[in-house]
């Protein structure tokens, strides 16, 4: 077996699990239940960042952010530009984004590029190679797409989660 397919196969679960989000108003997207600082519109935007901004480096390719207008269609100002890691409560409640089908596309868009690229690594081999050297240890290629993809899902799934609420 191919270890780009496992990639693909979880690729595939991410974006089935963005589109099975339900209808859902603007105010319900950007709802912070129980006061938490993450909206729906922050772990959607954050899991397509994630996989456009280390995805994109990944692959020698150019953010969708920017050659697929999302920056502009967004409107976060600088805030968008980067992927909310470290973002205060002040920051993430300024991800204010009232359409789904804005989220929805732009994390998709970002899984099929991600699978573009998954798609083209063919040999095994290649999973193994270090990509980075950190801080505290080297850093394959096979666990800067386990990153990427672990935390797409982590984030869709907890948009799936809010969505579900019945307070929201």
């Amino acid at each position: 077996m191919k270890l780009n397919e496992t990639f693909l196969d979880l690729a595939d679960r991410a974006e089935v699990n963005v589109k099975s989000l339900p209808s859902l108003t603007a105010d319900q997207i950007n709802a912070h239940p129980g006061g938490h600082p993450n909206s729906i519109a922050w772990l959607l935007w954050h899991a397509g960042r994630v996989l456009d901004v280390l995805g994109s480096s990944l692959a020698g390719t150019e953010q969708l952010w920017e050659t697929r207008g999302f920056k502009s269609r967004f409107g976060l100002g600088e805030l968008g530009d980067g992927t909310g890691v470290g973002h205060s409560t002040e920051e993430a409640a300024q991800v204010k984004v009232d359409d789904l089908d804005l989220l929805i596309e732009y994390v998709a868009e970002n899984l099929q590029a991600y699978r573009d690229y998954v798609a083209s690594l063919e040999d095994n081999a290649v999973f193994d190679e270090i990509i980075s050297e950190s801080q505290d240890a080297p850093e394959s290629r096979q666990a800067r797409l386990t990153l990427i993809i672990v935390d797409a899902l982590r984030h869709i799934d907890q948009a799936l989660y809010v969505a579900g609420m019945s307070e929201l």
